[in-house]
């Protein structure tokens, strides 16, 4: 056995015995990726293989891994700056930002509200809109309306706005009660209308539902929330965090429907993903309803690494990059090439439907005669499995086959993870 697969093998083992992995059956999945290094779109594994990122490691690497333009960033103020609370402190990366973040966002966001991720950014969106209708005296506004097969995070509130299919049903008893609807305006009108006075606001992931199983729905329904939301006097929460920063190849999936939401969540891409940091943008009516002279009424919210000049100076360099390297622009290219690789797929009797949006490729395939449909689908650890084996990284939402490969991803690369799906598709039936 020769160095390199002794290091990858101690290096599983030593796994084995201490950690925990997110989203991960430990019942099932035994050998995590040795991940060593990474660059551009592939990761350098311990045995000496490399593996394409296909899902730029959970939606979160933009740009490709080890972007010299961020590192340079993040070593830079790592030496000037490395942490600073932000309860009564200020600094310029921060600062900058946030100046950079509202003059790109959809208009009459005026405020941003720095957390740690893209969950997070969603628990202080909804903290945000119940205080508020607290503060203004409507504190019986606490119903808030969400998509049926939506995911919005794993802290509790986000938790409470997501589907509790398939993950969190077991946390029921603690979540408050939500109102679930289609994305169709009258599905919202009727909610709208049932809830009354007691409606808090709207939340949705827009164009496209991620962990759903990158399910698309019509922009025009964005357009009919916004409009229902006015006319209603509730306000309107983007969840941006898979959807922002170019992949559904506009920079942000409210400007390609062509809306402004009144609180806009960011996280993942924002900083190319290379460290945590993410960003609540919110209106300025709903930052006055906090201004008072009573101490007490502020926004109880905060992180000990909120706004962290390293996480913010990284931001600003994947910022830069977005717009001269037009990555929306790049990312709807690649989604492009893939798509066109599997467009003979539409017919294949395995497959229930091809969806592709920008930088956004996925393929529904058709259960097995009695098997589990869904996220349960056991058959999603055998298709990882097999991605593997051709070198590349994918993870099945169960029979939803899916891709969003960074901004540096070659024609050649693209070719590999179409044809990697292709596989795939054929060895399912």
């Amino acid at each position: 056995m020769s160095a390199a697969p002794e290091r990858a093998a101690e290096l599983v083992a030593r796994d084995a015995r201490v950690l925990w992995h997110p989203y991960t059956q430990h019942g099932l999945e035994r050998d995590p990726l040795p991940v060593v290094g990474a660059a551009g779109a592939w990761l350098e594994l311990a045995d000496g293989r490399r593996v394409l990122d296909a899902i730029s490691s959970w939606w979160a690497c933009l740009h490709g891994h080890g972007h010299p333009r961020i590192v340079a960033a993040i070593a830079e103020q790592a030496r000037a700056l490395d942490h600073v609370l932000f309860a009564g402190a200020t600094h310029e990366p921060a600062v900058r930002l946030a100046e950079e973040l509202l003059a790109l966002a959809p208009p009459d966001l005026s405020r941003v509200f720095y957390s740690d991720d893209g969950s997070t950014a969603v628990e202080v969106a909804l903290k945000m809109v119940a205080q508020a209708w607290h503060q203004r005296g409507e504190p019986q506004r606490t119903a808030f309306i969400a998509l049926k097969g939506a995911y919005h995070g794993d802290t509790f509130g986000a938790m409470a706005a997501g589907d509790p299919e398939p993950f969190f049903r077991a946390f029921e008893p603690f979540l408050f009660a939500v109102l679930r609807v289609e994305p169709e305006a009258e599905a919202l009108q009727a909610a709208l209308e049932v809830l009354g006075t007691r409606a808090a606001g709207l939340i949705v992931e827009p164009l496209v539902q991620g962990a759903a199983g990158m399910r698309l729905y019509a922009p025009e329904f964005l357009r009919s929330a916004r409009e229902l939301c006015t006319r209603h006097g509730v306000p309107l929460i983007a969840d941006e965090v898979f959807t922002g920063f170019g992949r559904t190849g506009a920079l942000f999936a409210c400007q390609r429907a062509g809306i402004a939401p009144d609180l806009l969540c960011l996280g993942k891409g924002l900083t190319g993903g290379t460290l945590p940091l993410a960003a609540t943008l919110a209106t300025e009516p709903l930052f006055e309803a906090f201004l008072h002279t009573e101490r007490t009424r502020f926004f109880p919210h905060g992180h000990t690494f909120t706004a962290n000049p390293i996480a913010c100076a990284a931001a600003l360099a994947s910022l830069a990059l977005c717009r001269e390297d037009d990555v929306p622009t790049r990312l709807a290219r690649i989604g492009t090439r893939i798509a066109a690789e599997l467009a003979p797929l539409k017919e294949h009797p395995s497959v229930r439907e091809l969806r592709h949006l920008g930088g956004i490729v996925a393929l529904e395939l058709r259960p097995r005669a009695g098997e589990r449909p869904g996220y349960g689908s056991a058959r999603a650890l055998e298709l990882r499995r097999r991605a593997l084996e051709r070198g590349v990284l994918l993870r099945p939402l169960g029979d939803v086959l899916y891709a969003v490969p960074p901004a540096c991803t070659s024609a050649e690369e693209c070719a590999l993870v179409a044809r990697t799906m292709a596989a795939l598709v054929e060895g399912w039936g």
